[in-house]
This record gives structure tokens, C-alpha cells and sequence, in this order.
């Protein structure tokens, strides 16, 4: 895969959910919420300030980080799924 997002976007690739219940109970896909976790795989330039200057990202490829449920859009490239956030909409990144 070849993208390159611009300015503050990223594109993430999402985790896949667990398709267990705690207690033992297989989930069909068909019950199950799309997953809010993943990792990103290109990070855009960053973002551009009010005064011109543009303030770097503050996640990088490799990272797993939390977004919103309907952060986003989705794309379909080399028949993967991808998600195309604004920085701002990831909340987190895992350890």
C-alpha cells in the first residue's frame, strides 16, 4: 500500500474485535460493533496553525491508538479496509 494522507490526517488499520464474550460465547459478526482500536499505518504532515507554523503529529506509523466509534472514512484499498481520521479524533495510544 502506497498513501500518503495529508496535513493532519492518518489512516488507520482496525484491530480486529474479539469474537468471544468473557464468558465463553462466540459473537457473530453480525452482533458485533466495528472495533474502535488499531494501528496506524501513514501519518500526514501535520497540522497547520492559525499563524502559519505547523505543528508536527503526535502519533507515527506503527502506533495502536483508541478513536472515535464513527471517526472518519472509510476506504477499501488492494481489498483492505482503512480509516482516514483527522489527529484530533484519536483519543489515545496503547502502551
Amino acid at each position: 500500500m502506497n498513501i500518503k494522507p495529508l496535513y493532519d490526517r492518518v489512516v488507520i488499520k482496525r484491530m480486529e474485535e474479539e469474537k468471544m464474550s468473557a464468558g465463553g460465547i462466540v459473537i457473530p459478526d453480525s452482533a458485533t460493533e466495528k472495533p474502535i482500536k488499531g494501528e496506524v499505518v501513514a501519518v500526514g504532515e501535520g497540522k497547520v496553525l492559525d499563524n502559519g507554523n505547523v505543528r508536527a503529529p503526535k502519533v507515527k506509523t506503527g502506533d495502536k491508538v483508541l478513536f472515535g466509534k464513527y471517526s472518519g472514512t472509510e476506504v477499501k484499498l488492494d481489498g483492505v479496509e482503512y480509516l482516514v481520521v483527522k489527529e484530533d479524533d484519536i483519543f489515545a495510544v496503547l502502551g
